[in-house]
């Protein structure tokens, strides 16, 4: 099995993209797809190329338009937010045993654990978007309620930890 690079798009679905005409017409497309135009959006925009207005790299590789796109892996800049990170009372990483970010995940989970920032990584059974709503509702939700916190009292904890 091979794994792309951290950073590198997805160009198999080029074609399918080009094609894209209307903000409507993206409502066809799969979740991967609308998610490179979305990335194509952040991360390499362009107001001469209508009627998007992003560009996006191609099967035959566009260097300008990769190199755009390549320091927004996690990987990437992870190093530069480790204090801030160290502000967060949790970190939870969740990742598909058939995700092609799984290599990757672990790897992020690992700068973490070396850094000693809290965090709990898990490897479910699927793919990078097998039962979403199920994991938001019983997991990514119950998470959020136990560990986020944006009363005065939290924050003077982090402050107390010496991360203000």
């Amino acid at each position: 099995m091979s794994y792309r690079p951290v950073g590198q798009p997805n160009v198999g679905p080029e074609r399918k993209l080009e094609s894209v005409k209307t903000a409507e017409a993206t409502a066809k497309l799969s979740f991967l797809e609308r998610a490179q135009l979305a990335s194509g959006d952040a991360w390499s925009p362009d107001p001469k190329n209508p009627p998007l207005y992003l560009d996006l790299p191609k099967k035959v590789a566009q260097p300008a338009i990769l190199a755009k796109w390549a320091p927004n892996g996690p990987l990437d800049f992870i190093d530069q937010y480790i204090p801030k990170l160290r502000r967060y009372n949790k970190i939870a990483i969740d990742v598909g045993d058939q995700d092609n970010l799984l290599p990757d995940t672990a790897k992020l989970h690992d700068v973490l654990d070396r850094h000693s920032i809290p965090n709990t990584f898990e490897i479910y059974a699927g793919t990078h978007t097998s039962a979403v709503a199920d994991r938001f509702q019983n997991q990514v939700t119950p998470f959020f309620s136990k560990h986020l916190c944006f009363q005065t009292s939290c924050q003077q904890t982090a402050s107390a930890k010496g991360v203000a």
